[in-house]
């Protein structure tokens, strides 16, 4: 398998032919990222996946935001399900045929029924999770404690008022502009979904919290402080089937 040339990543910005299944909206994300070492992570993904690395560098993130107007393409927006907060644990990887993606470690929601669908309906390790996100004067304070851990995440930053977009071949690029996730069924069975949204405006943000127990949670080998520290005002997101990956033959 070989590692996605910068023109396969960026041609994943394209939208993708058919129609989405849902539309959310993705506000108020935090991106923290710690450099790991590559051989800690690749016994932690399916062997049908490669971790995608940037400079020969690896990278696992925590990414707490809001999930708003969260909604099947039919139906509208319905009063205390369409929103809530999550938090996720994810690293970078790419398939046989060279299509770069995310896959998750773990992903901690406040809404136990979408925790029920999108571990049914899209095979991701959700949790269900005590969460709270408050706007203060010293920024955006959050909080989640999954469910069956003592220990909160915490995390502090002040959400960006405006951004930029990231250049392709940055590390910035590398971290945001995802648009494919993979995911495994309890049986080994390996699916690809497509996103699609408009590229991130970001900035580098000072994070005056920044938990490190969903790393924990996960037992994964981080060290020190987050190398990169990036924060959005969101972006609107459609959401497309999954597709199962079939095996080389």
């Amino acid at each position: 398998m070989s590692q996605p040339t910068l023109e396969q990543r960026i041609s994943y910005q394209e939208k993708p032919k058919g129609s989405p299944v849902m539309h959310q909206s993705w506000n108020d994300l935090l991106f923290l990222h710690w450099e790991m070492e590559p051989e800690a992570l690749e016994a932690r993904i399916p062997k049908r996946l490669k971790l995608d690395l940037h400079e020969g560098k690896a990278y696992v993130g925590i990414v707490p935001f809001f999930m708003n107007k969260v909604r099947p393409k039919f139906l509208p927006c319905l009063p205390g399900l369409s929103n809530f907060l999550e938090l996720n644990v994810r690293t970078y990887v790419y398939d046989q045929d060279g299509r770069p993606g995310v896959w998750f470690f773990s992903l901690d929601c406040s809404q136990s029924l979408a925790v029920k669908i999108a571990k049914s309906r899209f095979h991701l390790p959700y949790h269900n999770a005590q969460m709270s996100a408050t706007q203060t004067d010293e920024g955006m304070d959050y909080l989640c404690r999954r469910e069956g851990h003592l220990q909160k995440g915490h995390y502090l930053w002040e959400p960006p008022q405006s951004g930029k977009v990231a250049e392709p071949g940055t590390l910035e690029f590398f971290l945001l502009e995802r648009y494919l996730l993979f995911s495994r069924k309890r049986d080994g069975e390996l699916f690809c979904g497509r996103v699609h949204h408009e590229p991130y405006q970001f900035a580098e943000v000072s994070v005056t919290k920044a938990g490190t127990e969903p790393l924990d949670w996960e037992n994964l080998p981080f060290k020190g402080d987050p190398v990169s520290a990036l924060a959005s005002p969101g972006v609107d997101v459609d959401i497309f089937s999954l597709k199962s990956i079939k095996m080389e033959k």
